[in-house]
Formats: structure tokens, C-alpha cells, sequence
């Protein structure tokens, strides 16, 4: 069940939520159970999954940023003093 769950949960934004939700949520988040096709939209990634959570507590969600090709980006900025 969950070793597709990426293949399934892009397959069910692209084929079901894509057109439904961009332009008009587009930067926001949405946590996908793509079995039952229930979707929960938040403005960060944790709001969604918390709203999903509380709805399915033993549910397995895809998250996707809506307009975006990944949720988030991992990224920073250091420098080394002495």
C-alpha cells in the first residue's frame, strides 16, 4: 500500500485536483489519501497533514504543494566565522 503512494497520490493530483485547484490555490498545500480521493488544503504542509490526521488518523497521505512540481525545497545558507 504505501510503496506507490507517490506514484498514486501525483497520479490522483494530476488526473483529479490539478485543474480543480490551480490558479486559485496555487503555493498552497494539500495532503492526498488516494485511495478514498479525500483531500485536505492548509496553508503549510503540517496544517494540511494535522486536518488529514484528524480525519483519518490511519490514513497515508501524499503531500503536494498545489502549482508546484515538489512540496518544498531543502535549502540554507551558513558561513564559517574563525
Amino acid at each position: 500500500m504505501r510503496n506507490d503512494l507517490v506514484e498514486r497520490g501525483q497520479a490522483f493530483y494530476d488526473e483529479q485536483l490539478k485543474e480543480k485547484l490551480e490558479p486559485e490555490q496555487t503555493g498552497r498545500y494539500v495532503a492526498i489519501e488516494p485511495d478514498s480521493g479525500r483531500y485536505f488544503l492548509a496553508d503549510t504542509g503540517t496544517d494540511a497533514l494535522k486536518a488529514a490526521l484528524a480525519e483519518m488518523p490511519d490514513g497515508y497521505f501524499y503531500l503536494a504543494r498545489v502549482g508546484y512540481q515538489t512540496a518544498d525545497a531543502l535549502g540554507g545558507y551558513a558561513s564559517r566565522i574563525g
